[in-house]
């Protein structure tokens, strides 16, 4: 049994025009520069859609419509532990702003290796590539 901490994470599946968002970590943090979907920690009496709604409103200024769940697994970092659920998400309002993040990007699912994703991220990155 690990005494790593666990964290479920929620994190967008946005896709439109056959492109889909991905952002890449801020500098001082864990993973810094790698790039992941938005989203980030569900908080203590959120369901997975509020906290995702509100991570994409603090992380890049859009209003979301939470759809169904995409994807979902455990990763174990060397230091902490992620459950991690990938929503279908749509962007209902507001204009992406990159708050948080150190870049932002629309990329075909072709394009995926050429970017460095979080670990915790490279199964669902095939799926993308196979179904879309």
């Amino acid at each position: 049994m690990s005494d790593k901490k666990t964290f479920n994470i929620v994190a967008a599946f946005i896709y439109e025009n056959g492109k889909f968002l991905i952002c890449q970590r801020p500098q001082g943090k864990a993973r810094a520069l790698l790039w992941e979907f938005a989203g980030g920690k569900v908080e203590t009496g959120e369901s997975n859609e509020q906290a995702l709604a509100r991570e994409c409103l603090e992380e890049l200024a859009v209003i979301v419509e939470v759809g169904t769940l995409f994807y979902s697994h455990s990763h174990e970092y060397e230091d902490i532990i992620v459950n991690l659920f990938i929503y279908h998400t749509k962007i209902i309002g507001g204009q992406i702003q990159k708050l948080e993040h150190n870049d932002i990007r629309w990329i075909t699912p072709q394009e995926t290796d050429n970017y460095e994703f979080c670990p915790a991220d490279v199964d669902v990155l095939r799926l993308i590539k196979e179904t879309y």
